[in-house]
């Protein structure tokens, strides 16, 4: 079933629609509204560290941010649920003329060799998956002693979640088979096997560029201009995406 429910949606882009999927102008602008949608993305995750690295990216959907990595001399491999967002994902990698390993493949039970990445990606995927907790154990597993992962949750507390719940403000494939919410102390907790490491909230209120009408209008001039009118201190602990920076104890096996 979950699957079945990303084989359907994993190219459904709302900014794309009028492209043709799997085509280059299509891949093009996913990545476009990804990373203006997303905006914090591309200096955190350090896209540009890992030349000659072993990178894993869990749930590499189109593999638009697996394509960063590898753009910058990564050795990747992506793996998705589904069967179509891996073929989507092959395609992507050929139009850009990269190089990548791509398998259809579950999260939570990795069919990988323990201690061999360097770096584990795991952005928008844990919320979706039945176990998270299983998924954070095979990132454990698999990355070497010494390296590091980030992950990401979604955060019940946030500001777009509040919105949500009060008008009705729908949120990406919230309709999704799995969709688990939790908090900071959650959060925490999910990522127990890591010991070390430095949790930080993102994705604050942004302008949309998919809703239309009056909807649009109140949300861009009333709520996203007073959020970012609010002190800071009101605000910071409300962005819809928590992301986990961890690091595997060098003496783990």
């Amino acid at each position: 079933m979950i699957s079945g429910y990303w084989d359907q949606n994993v190219s459904n882009w709302k900014v794309a629609s009028h492209l043709q999927v799997g085509t280059q102008a299509f891949f093009r602008e996913v990545e476009r509204y990804r990373f203006e949608k997303l905006d914090y993305l591309p200096a955190v995750a350090g896209f540009e560290r890992y030349a000659g690295k072993k990178v894993l990216d869990i749930g590499c959907g189109l593999g638009t941010d697996t394509a960063r990595f590898a753009s910058h001399g990564a050795n990747v491999t992506g793996i998705d649920i589904s069967n179509q967002a891996i073929e989507l994902a092959k395609k992507n990698f050929e139009w850009r003329g990269l190089q990548g390993r791509f398998q259809v493949m579950n999260g939570e039970a990795l069919d990988l060799p323990s201690n061999a990445f360097d770096f584990v990606y795991c952005h928008t995927v844990l919320h979706f998956t039945p176990s998270p907790e299983d998924m954070v154990h095979e990132v454990h597993r698999v990355l070497k002693p010494g390296a590091a992962a980030l992950l990401m949750m979604i955060n019940r507390r946030s500001w777009l979640y509040f919105l949500h719940r009060i008008a009705g403000v729908k949120i990406d494939y919230m309709d999704a088979p799995v969709f688990h919410k939790t908090d900071l102390r959650g959060f925490r907790e999910l990522t127990a096997p890591f010991p070390g490491k430095e949790i930080r909230l993102y994705r604050f209120p942004k302008k949309t560029e998919v809703h239309t009408g009056w909807k649009a209008a109140v949300y861009n001039t009333l709520f996203v201009d007073l959020f970012h009118a609010l002190p800071a201190r009101l605000t910071r602990n409300s962005g819809y995406h928590m992301l986990a920076f961890v690091r595997k104890p060098d003496s783990a096996g």
